[in-house]
């Protein structure tokens, strides 16, 4: 938002001289949708008669429009953070009509815009149950013996997180109350609900006028700077699990073991996923009889989707707090102006909130 200086008094019926307007929501608004169109046009699938299977793809040539839109929507945050830099409180525009009549302008269209943000993650939990219960499980096919290679049913993400995998022969070895390959995303479940503590520690201190202006703007930025370094372990954390995984120690059994879901097949290319129902541990293979080849590419994509547009909420939050931590540590909010915190922590409570139900949704059943 930007924000004017006080009008003469011959001018006060026209309020403040500067429009308090902002192109910098327009611009990222913009920016998002070419870089979201752009890059699904990047990963391309096409059925190969030849080898009987999709192919996948990159498309270099549709890359332009996925730098066009991180520009355009760069842009609209360079423009944002100037204007909302020299802000400091003194003035807060109020809405005028009903029913948001008096209440400042911008919580108003934080709450719009989590509003928005509600339906498109309703959308895709609505979209997980309806798959979820109307694809049958790959583990209830098995067991009923009535199967075709390669059919499609849904094989959880929990089968590789929660339950460790049947095929994971060291799931149990650090910890004996829950498998290894969990770990990653316990951890991260308490690292954002401790990121919105420290962001209302932040709050409460900035609005603090019994202590000097020093002392608060390190408080402050210390606050913020702990929710930066939990958000960035949250990503890091979710990279790993992804594409690297984690594993501590030597031998066929390491004290901790915890692949990532990439090299155990779990990806939205997994249309040949070989399921194993009983796993031989000491020939660490799968009994002879006790495996199929299905089809899991919906409930990984599922998976994928939801997790991955979380994640990408949170980058977001890592940006903006980057910002404000360094606006912070220069002395850039006061009790006048500590309302700005408040407003990012509405964004922020609500990042973790829909982590607490895509946990449980994903992780554990």
């Amino acid at each position: 938002m930007s924000y004017g200086e006080r009008a003469d008094a011959h001018d006060d019926h026209h309020g403040w001289h500067t429009p308090h307007n902002s192109w910098a929501p327009i611009l990222m608004a913009f920016g998002s949708s070419i870089f979201l169109m752009w890059f699904a046009k990047v990963f391309t699938q096409a059925w190969s008669i030849q080898e009987d299977a999709w192919e996948y793809a990159i498309s270099t040539g549709e890359l332009w429009g996925v730098f066009v839109g991180l520009a355009v929507f760069m842009s609209g945050i360079v423009v944002f953070w100037r204007q909302d830099w020299a802000h400091d409180g003194s003035f807060e525009a109020k809405a005028e009509g009903a029913p948001f009549k008096h209440i400042d302008v911008r919580k108003v269209a934080v709450w719009m815009f989590l509003m928005s943000e509600m339906m498109v993650f309703s959308t895709l939990f609505t979209t997980y149950i309806r798959y979820r219960t109307g694809i049958v499980n790959c583990e209830e096919l098995f067991a009923s013996g009535i199967f075709e290679a390669g059919q499609a049913c849904w094989l959880p993400a929990s089968y590789f997180i929660a339950e460790g995998g049947v095929h994971q022969g060291g799931a149990n070895a650090a910890l004996g109350f829950m498998p290894d390959t969990l770990i990653p995303g316990a951890i991260n479940t308490f690292a954002l609900i401790i990121s919105s503590y420290t962001v209302v520690m932040a709050l409460k201190t900035a609005h603090n006028k019994e202590i000097s202006d020093a002392e608060r703007s390190k408080k402050v930025g210390i606050y913020l700077l702990c929710t930066t370094i939990l958000a960035c372990m949250f990503l890091m954390f979710k990279l790993i699990e992804w594409f690297v995984g984690f594993e501590i120690g030597d031998g066929e059994h390491p004290f901790f073991h915890a692949p990532s879901l990439l090299s155990d097949g779990f990806s939205i290319h997994a249309s040949e996923y070989t399921y194993c129902a009983e796993w031989d541990h000491h020939a660490n293979a799968c009994v002879v009889g006790q495996s199929a080849v299905f089809d899991i590419r919906m409930a990984a994509s599922t998976f994928y989707v939801t997790t991955g547009t979380h994640g990408v909420h949170v980058l977001g939050g890592v940006v903006a707090l980057i910002y404000m931590t360094i606006k912070a540590f220069r002395g850039g909010y006061t009790p006048r102006n500590a309302v700005s915190i408040e407003y990012f922590g509405l964004y922020w409570h609500f990042v973790d909130l829909v982590w607490v139900l895509v946990f449980p949704a994903f992780y554990l059943f």
